[in-house]
């Protein structure tokens, strides 16, 4: 991406987004500019430098936490209390969710190297028709596979068919609709992306999820078609595929006993230990006693950890930021406001973002899921999937290109909340959360609320 205006605007974007929602969070003893809590500046900021300093994320997400936490502890304490000893409790209430996440995240990068040293992605090619149908069925792969593997994973598999059959030759607006499908098929999945798998730690049931599907589904024959006319314009599919490939099904196999540990692990848990789900991080440990018990048969790409770990922290220092905002008073939630985090994601991050939805609450849980997981896709660095694939195909750094040959992906966007919002209706959904009032999210007073688990069966 070139420096200066173009990468400029969007951060500016991020600032009017922000502020857009900030006033409403004012809470008369709290030290405010304008109007805007500090709180809320100083979170904007750490995101602004996200946005601008992409080289440099970790250090900018450390350095806003560090910040945030000392403004806390000098000026206004905690909802645990005041000082170190309120920053104290306040860590001692996030544990459960900060240690799911670091273990989900890296076990599930570890998950995604098993699939794609499997052997499924170098059969997927042979699966492809001739014509324009060939990148559209492409994307569809992309957008199961997100499902149940990651949005990260998809789109990096999907990059890789792609660089495949198109010989490198892949237009930029057909890179952006690998990122969309990606970030659309995870939606409705809880393992399919961190901001979901976040809804699912904290005690949002699956079935209230995966209603995102119907908008996914839609966005992605909205978006995928003229994206896959395009490509095949830009360059046609190839067959030139000569050597037999060969499925490892015990990593096949592997993939499958994770994902199923982890599902298993989290309705037991929330059905039948709801109690203890606040006091332990049961899924994430399920995850990896399922990868370790599954060395024997094949050992993981433990080479994989170290960046794994990294991107992990990056992650949860804006959870824990995020954990830290007067939530209690911002705007209620309503179909328009869920809309329109979809175009806010796209430059202010969906981890924080899902993180002070969840601590609202009252939203439909599936249009938050769609909103939040796809809405980054119309930037290239919108969205995990968007950096990661970026990392593949250098040219796709460009704001400019991104808007300009992927247009149809904010269309898509639009088309698929509205077609999910006929079909199914919006249905908020009540406080999951013990000790959370039922009044309107604009009054609530602040409540001792974790997000690192239910409090009850979690299934609504």
């Amino acid at each position: 991406m070139n420096a200066g205006l173009p990468r400029f605007l969007p951060a500016a974007a991020l600032a009017a987004a922000l502020m857009s929602i900030a006033p409403a969070a004012l809470a008369a003893e709290a030290p405010a500019v304008f109007g805007i809590p500090v709180d809320f500046i100083l979170f904007g900021a750490t995101l602004l430098g996200v946005a601008l300093f992409h080289h440099y994320v970790l250090q900018v997400a450390l350095t806003g936490l560090a910040t945030i936490a000392t403004y806390k502890i000098l000026f206004t304490g905690f909802k645990a209390g005041d000082g170190l000893v309120g920053f104290g409790a306040h860590m001692a209430h996030e544990w459960v969710l900060l240690v799911n996440l670091l273990c989900l995240l890296v076990g599930f990068a570890l998950l995604a190297r098993h699939f794609e040293d499997s052997g499924v992605p170098e059969v997927l090619p042979k699966l492809l028709p001739e014509g324009w149908r060939g990148p559209f069925v492409l994307l569809v792969i992309i957008f199961l596979l997100s499902g149940i593997l990651d949005n990260i994973a998809a789109a990096l598999i999907g990059g890789t068919v792609a660089a495949s059959v198109f010989k490198r030759k892949v237009h930029i607006g057909y890179l952006a609709a690998i990122v969309a499908a990606s970030n659309a098929g995870g939606a409705g999945s809880v393992v399919g992306d961190t901001t979901t798998t976040m809804m699912w730690i904290d005690g949002v049931s699956p079935l209230d999820v995966i209603e995102a599907y119907i908008a996914a589904a839609v966005a992605l024959v909205v978006f995928g078609i003229p994206a896959a006319l395009q490509q095949h314009r830009h360059c046609a599919i190839t067959h030139d595929f000569h050597a037999a490939h060969h499925v490892d099904w015990a990593r096949v196999g592997i993939v499958g006993f994770i994902l199923v540990a982890a599902i298993a692990t989290n309705v037991v848990v929330n059905l039948k230990f709801a109690a203890l789900a606040d006091h332990f991080p049961f899924l994430g440990v399920a995850v990896w006693v399922a990868l370790l018990l599954a060395v024997p048969v094949r050992k993981p790409e433990w080479s994989l950890m170290p960046d794994a770990v990294k991107g992990s922290i990056f992650l949860l220092a804006l959870v824990v930021c995020a954990s830290m905002m007067p939530v209690e008073k911002l705007p209620p939630a309503s179909w328009p406001s869920a809309l329109s985090l979809g175009f806010i994601s796209a430059v202010f991050d969906n981890i924080p973002l899902t993180a002070l939805a969840l601590k609202q609450g009252g939203y439909d849980w599936g249009f938050l899921a769609y909103a939040v997981g796809f809405g980054g896709s119309m930037l290239w660095f919108g969205s995990s999937a968007g950096v990661a694939l970026s990392s593949l195909f250098p040219e796709a750094k460009s704001v400019g290109r991104w808007l300009r040959h992927g247009w149809f992906i904010p269309i898509g966007y639009v088309v698929g909340f509205f077609a999910l919002l006929f079909i199914n209706g919006w249905h908020p959904h009540e406080k999951h959360k013990e000790g959370v009032t039922s009044q309107p999210p604009a009054v609530m007073q602040p409540t001792t609320v974790s997000p690192g688990g239910s409090t009850d069966a979690g299934y609504h």
